[in-house]
């Protein structure tokens, strides 16, 4: 097996540690910080893909690449933040150095480190791990009591582009944000980007100050919510010298408190809240810009994520003419750029795929059980953490409304807390299994559609594990529940069965 050049090679050792973390960006962090502090006896590892740590924020290099989440809440409940609510991926990236730092937990990552496959033994009560060193293209061999993986929930090497069609015709560049050429010179260039979520809305604006123009085409409409990029309640409890602990923890409760009245509104009064949303974007482009055809959405407010648009920039491009909208079918590709259903030809020089991600599971890794493949998608979802059938192991799936942070931090003290509970019982294995009671449940879908219906989760749903009508094997996707329930959660309920 070649590798970069190299001739993989598995070297004899095999290293050891209590707990392995897969993954070194927001939730590996978070996991590594939770782990040191609240089982310190634990000996841990974070086994990393990439050459440093931040995950999306290292991989991502597309321009005006920023946070589409609020700082306060997507950064660490144990770390204060200190900038602006919405934040750019260098900013992001320094915030987690510093993290990493004043906890002394850089020595425990061990970078370009690709995990290949993960076999559980219940004969030795642990993981074997083999891992592909990048760098040298060498296997190595490690073992585990119990494997947290914190890889996120999208493949970093590649993002979804439908198969448009005559796409080869196309004389100008095709580029997915997601693997963004660093040398890409974009001055004076006509640019269309297609899609229209949180990526578009980053990329355009950030495009406008070099390139000739900037088309934003999308099938069907987004909602967005423009807004300064600022928190009042943190300037003024800043301005009067309140540590910079109690800003951080008084303004996090204060932006969830407002984000759990937005999504209680978006089922209760969705009309009057889309009229809100829409009511924002005229507010930046005026009446005579057509709102009901270009940001007009079909769907429910919050059935897709809410793309934050700070200061309005998307908005104000449009409205300044440095970029435009269309909303229209893609009939093909042409030599000049691309022909619309409408019969419309968009000239481009390049053109933005900006049209979403892989969805993986489990890091695509290959993981086995007792010697057999693991099927993950027969497991039901316990909390949506751990899953049965599979023993000492928890997957960080964040939120998708919420900030991803929110949830990453749940899971951690829920599997810490599992830990100690297995140092005082003196065991060393737990699986969550159904109970006879649980075993008639329906079989539903691991996210609603019907709650959240993001294109990359419909077309991946199929892959992902099922969730049932009763606790603890429903995944509601609802901190304001979760906060409590996990925190609470009983673990001698007869579904997490220890030996």
């Amino acid at each position: 097996m070649e590798m970069a050049g190299n001739k993989a090679t598995t070297e004899q050792r095999t290293e050891y540690f209590d707990v392995l973390i897969v993954g070194a960006g927001i939730s590996g962090i978070d996991a590594a910080y939770h782990l040191k502090k609240e089982c310190p006896e634990k000996s841990f590892a974070l086994l990393e893909n990439q050459e440093s740590f931040g995950g999306t924020w290292l991989t991502h290099k597309y321009p005006g690449i920023r946070s589409d989440s609020d700082l306060f809440t997507f950064g660490y409940k144990w770390k204060p933040w200190h900038g602006d609510p919405i934040a750019r991926a260098d900013l992001i990236l320094e915030y987690l150095n510093e993290c990493l730092e004043e906890n002394d937990l850089a020595r425990h990552i061990q970078y370009s480190r690709k995990v290949q496959s993960a076999s559980w033994s219940d004969q030795d009560r642990r993981w074997t791990l083999t891992v592909l060193n990048n760098a040298t293209g060498e296997l190595t061999e490690y073992q585990c009591n119990f494997l947290w993986m914190c890889q996120g929930y999208y493949r970093h090497s590649e993002g979804y582009t439908p198969d448009f069609p005559g796409r080869d015709n196309f004389k100008g560049q095709v580029i997915h944000p997601q693997t963004w050429p660093e040398d890409l010179d974009y001055t004076d260039k006509k640019v269309v980007v297609i899609g229209s979520g949180a990526t578009a809305a980053t990329v355009i604006p950030a495009m406008t100050d070099k390139a000739a123009h900037v088309t934003m085409l999308q099938r069907s409409p987004t909602f967005f919510f423009p807004a300064p990029n600022r928190n009042e309640l943190a300037d003024t409890l800043r301005e009067l010298d309140v540590p910079a602990d109690w800003v951080h923890e008084i303004t996090r409760r204060k932006v969830l408190h407002d984000q759990k009245i937005l999504t209680k509104r978006s089922f209760e009064e969705p009309e009057k809240l889309r009229a809100e949303l829409i009511a924002g974007a005229r507010q930046y482009l005026g009446n005579d810009f057509d709102i009901e055809k270009h940001f007009t959405p079909s769907y429910r407010p919050w059935q897709q994520r809410l793309a934050f648009v700070p200061n309005g920039d998307l908005f104000t491009a449009i409205r300044e003419g440095k970029a435009s909208v269309r909303t229209d079918h893609i009939e093909e590709f042409t030599e000049k750029g691309i022909q619309l259903k409408s019969g419309e030809e968009l000239e481009a020089d390049i053109i933005i795929t900006a049209t979403g991600f892989n969805m993986n599971v489990l890091g695509d890794i290959e993981f086995t059980i007792n010697g057999k493949p693991l099927e993950f998608s027969e497991c039901w979802a316990h909390r949506g953490i751990m899953f049965s059938g599979i023993p000492n192991l928890a997957w960080v799936f964040g939120y998708l409304r919420t900030s991803w942070t929110m949830r990453a931090n749940l899971v951690s003290d829920f599997v810490c807390r599992l830990l100690k509970h297995m140092e005082e019982t003196g065991t060393d294995m737990v699986t969550p299994e159904l109970r006879e009671e649980d075993k008639d449940m329906p079989s539903l879908e691991f996210v609603d559609a019907e709650n959240f219906n993001a294109g990359y989760l419909r077309r991946n749903i199929h892959l992902m594990p099922r969730q049932g009508d009763r606790k603890p094997w429903v995944f509601s996707q609802d901190y304001y529940t979760e906060k409590d329930e996990i925190a609470e959660a009983d673990l001698e309920d007869g579904t997490l069965i220890y030996k």
